[in-house]
């Protein structure tokens, strides 16, 4: 298996503490590795097996408890007294009412609770009121560049490729890899996480075509600004006749999935959002070659969606930086603090490194400046502004 450390770690730093544990990501990003883990450091440090209930509902065995009323006696019977009990309910948005479960286990003594799911909806509606400051969210991404070489045992510069090629997804890290088998991989991600994860009780979606349509147009313009009106008149233009709500609903459905994530527009100096032209960027580069397969993409816009979820990884809330007209790549914030950051390929032409400078130049305030970049000729410290090469900062070689 494959260890997701800082996972892992913050999982055994929330043990025991009077909160639910929440993992969530896209299928196969490692979340029922992350708890078997989890599982099997909990059994080296003390606790009997008996203490650990563990149920995956895409386990046919488990079917008839994807009734809440039978889940919950079935747990119930398996509490130990005077004991903690740790119970891990994988794919939970799969039973209905979940969340009724999770609320009358969470006010009994000595139960500590683990679930997993596979869509953001299940964090919203009755669970987020039940639960209100009652549960904590670990939001798992596919691997780091640093964690595929570590796997796959590559060097950088063919591992890079690989990595932007083939995408993170842990299994395919570990696979013989070939164009084939990959494909194959990532269709049945694509075709399940779509179907099925984009479907919860509460958003019902009808028409898989349209919802694929969103998803192909949303992986052709990662990088771009977008609104749902402009989303619209595509698919207008392409012969569907579709509504703004509608669309709105379908996009709603590919992020609260997981599969594209979105990035509001940021005020610089006013230090506030913006409502207007988001962008999203795509969860899996893998994902993204096979939902829209071509020889050529956008080099820079393929690393800006690298760096955001670089970014999301270290924990940063990601925006867009809007400063008069002109726009900062990145607005990462963590803790009332911010760093701004430029992504490029190449810088070694003067009017880029002009025109990739500029806007960092014209912000006022004295927090982080960074150009990232994929060459090293430029690599220094311009008045403040640090040009780091992306590799070495992915991999956190670059101080």
């Amino acid at each position: 298996m494959v260890e997701r450390k800082e996972y892992l770690d913050e999982l055994i730093g929330w043990k025991d503490e009077q909160v639910i544990k929440v993992v969530t990501g896209i299928r196969r990003c490692g979340k029922s590795t992350l708890l078997a883990q989890y599982q099997t450091w909990l059994k080296e440090n003390g606790i009997a097996d008996a203490q650990i209930v563990s149920i995956n509902f895409e386990e046919l065995e488990y079917e008839e408890l994807l009734d809440y009323k039978k889940l919950y006696a079935y747990l119930k019977e398996r509490l130990i007294p005077e004991k903690n009990t740790y119970i891990f309910l994988d794919e939970i948005q799969k039973v209905a009412d979940f969340e009724k479960v999770v609320d009358s286990l969470y006010v009994k003594p000595n139960v500590d609770i683990y679930i997993t799911g596979s869509n953001a909806y299940m964090l919203s509606g009755d669970l987020a009121t039940l639960l209100t400051g009652r549960y904590v969210e670990i939001k798992m991404l596919p691997l780091s560049l640093k964690e595929f070489l570590t796997i796959t045992g590559m060097d950088e510069e063919r591992g890079f490729a690989e990595y932007l090629k083939c995408g993170g997804l842990p299994y395919v890290a570990r696979m013989g890899r070939t164009t084939a088998k990959v494909e194959t991989y990532l269709e049945g991600i694509e075709d399940r996480q779509v179907r099925r994860e984009s479907e919860p009780s509460k958003r019902k979606i009808t028409d898989i075509a349209l919802l694929k349509s969103i998803a192909k147009y949303l992986a052709s313009v990662v990088g771009s600004p977008v609104s749902i009106r402009s989303i619209t008149d595509y698919l207008i233009s392409s012969g569907r006749k579709v509504s703004p709500n509608t669309v709105d609903d379908y996009v709603d459905a590919l992020t609260e999935s997981f599969i594209f994530y979105p990035a509001e527009r940021f005020d610089i100096v006013g230090k506030q959002l913006l409502k207007v032209n988001k962008k999203f960027y795509i969860v899996d580069l893998g994902l993204r070659n096979h939902i829209l397969p071509r020889r050529n993409y956008d080099f820079g816009f393929t690393l800006e969606n690298v760096v955001y979820f670089e970014l999301l990884r270290r924990g940063y809330q990601v925006m867009i930086g809007k400063l008069g007209s002109t726009e900062v790549d990145f607005v990462a914030e963590k803790h009332g603090e911010y760093s701004y950051y430029q992504v490029t390929a190449d810088m070694t032409a003067q009017e880029t490194f002009d025109r990739e400078m500029r806007p960092l130049t014209q912000i006022r305030d004295n927090y982080e400046k960074v150009v990232l970049t994929s060459e090293r000729l430029t690599v220094g410290n311009y008045n403040g502004i640090r040009v780091k090469n992306l590799t070495d900062w992915l991999l956190g070689e670059d101080s």
